[in-house]
């Protein structure tokens, strides 16, 4: 299987992810990715899901804050600061 490589879009998900764990010690909660990219909560929930279906994220269904990266964080890009 050849591995993907995220969008610019999909990268800036991932590398939140990761920031947002090592600061908090927990994966965030799709309100918290909300709140960041400022952006409605179903835009949150399909970049979620297509994050999981791509197999660059895993999570536990039912359980919050349950996401985990299966990509090596030296892969991710720099996380940019949103302005809108």
């Amino acid at each position: 299987m050849k591995t993907q490589t995220p969008t610019e879009r999909q990268g800036q998900f991932l590398a939140y992810i990761f920031q947002y764990s090592l600061v908090n010690g927990c994966a965030p909660a799709e309100a918290d990715m909300q709140r960041y990219f400022q952006i409605t909560p179903p835009s949150v929930h399909s970049m979620v899901l297509t994050l999981e279906r791509r197999g660059f994220i895993q999570r536990v269904p039912g359980q919050a804050r349950s996401i985990t990266l299966m990509v090596p964080p030296e892969s991710l890009p720099p996380l940019k600061r949103i302005s809108r």
